[in-house]
């Protein structure tokens, strides 16, 4: 069994909370940069081995990154799980709040059903670096289209992104969640079930969502955040699935380099968290784009040709 070492640990959590929130694919890095580098690296972390536990750490770490993206949206979650817990004692939903909240529990149940049936097939076919490389230069493609059809105009126009009178005193993050909240259940359900491919190592988990949201005809900004708090509940759920081994005889000699890790992979998250939250209110998905479509071909042709 392989053994995850601390520099390899801190330079996974590292990646792997960088990687999370950018839309270039988390687990597409966290499966090319060692079989690129090669030697320890490529053995220690190869999730398609027989008796690896990389996915199981790799899943981990995930947990560090979700609880980045509760503490920096803490303000928002504390709305959402009162919106939630009123709805249920009121049995009704009417504010904002109730109706994000309902928004983001039906969003996530297809990645949750999907993730479930698709876990075997990820670590036995699409766990491997070649079809890997293939996946993120698709994702690069899809961000690039996504942008695309948004400045020929498809999908909704952005009208909803006016003020209307009575909402001036709301803060820009409220104005969000409004805007966000006009879309109906099944929109919803769309964009959340776009993190289904993000099952496919090399398919970005917020590149598939902001992309979903963008073709749905949000802008940048609330497609983001839309999806940085779609992105918590289910990284975190899947850690705590893949926890257990972990804390088991299994884990022997893993859990010191795991929480290391996770320490790299929440800083690095915020850190992430933060810029991009800002990035996103004027620009754009083009530059993620063509940096997935180049390392995607350039990685294919490496393990390929090399």
């Amino acid at each position: 069994m392989s053994v995850l070492t601390y520099p390899e640990a801190v330079g996974v959590g590292l990646l792997q909370g960088v990687t999370e929130l950018f839309p270039v694919s988390s687990l597409g890095h966290s499966i090319l940069i060692p079989a690129l580098l090669g030697g320890h690296w490529k053995h220690d972390l190869d999730v398609s081995a027989a008796d690896s536990l990389y996915l199981n750490e790799l899943v981990g770490l995930h947990l560090a990154t979700a609880l980045a993206l509760v503490v920096f949206f803490r303000r928002d979650w504390v709305r959402v799980i009162r919106g939630l817990s009123t709805s249920i004692t009121q049995r009704r939903v009417r504010t904002v709040d109730q109706r994000l909240a309902w928004l983001l529990v039906t969003a996530t149940i297809p990645v949750g059903v999907a993730g479930l049936a698709l876990d075997k097939l990820f670590r036995t076919t699409l766990g491997r670096p070649v079809p890997t490389a293939i996946f993120l230069a698709l994702n690069g493609i899809v961000l690039y289209v996504a942008e695309q059809l948004r400045r020929g105009g498809t999908g909704r126009r952005r009208a909803d992104d006016r003020t209307t009178p009575g909402e001036e005193h709301l803060t820009p993050e409220e104005l969000s969640d409004l805007r966000v909240t006009r879309m109906t259940i099944r929109q919803a359900v769309g964009i959340g079930a776009a993190q289904i491919l993000a099952l496919f190592p090399g398919i970005s988990r917020s590149g598939s969502t902001i992309s979903a949201g963008i073709f749905r005809g949000l802008n940048h900004e609330d497609s983001a955040r839309f999806a940085f708090l779609l992105a918590t509940p289910v990284i975190g759920g899947a850690a705590l699935l893949k926890l257990p081994p972990l804390l088991g005889p299994e884990g022997d000699g893993l859990r010191g380099p795991l929480l290391v890790g996770s320490i790299a992979a929440f800083g690095a998250a915020y850190l992430a968290t933060r810029y991009l939250v800002r990035y996103f209110e004027n620009r754009t998905l083009i530059p993620f784009a063509l940096y997935c479509t180049v390392a995607g071909l350039g990685s294919l042709a490496y393990l390929t040709l090399g």
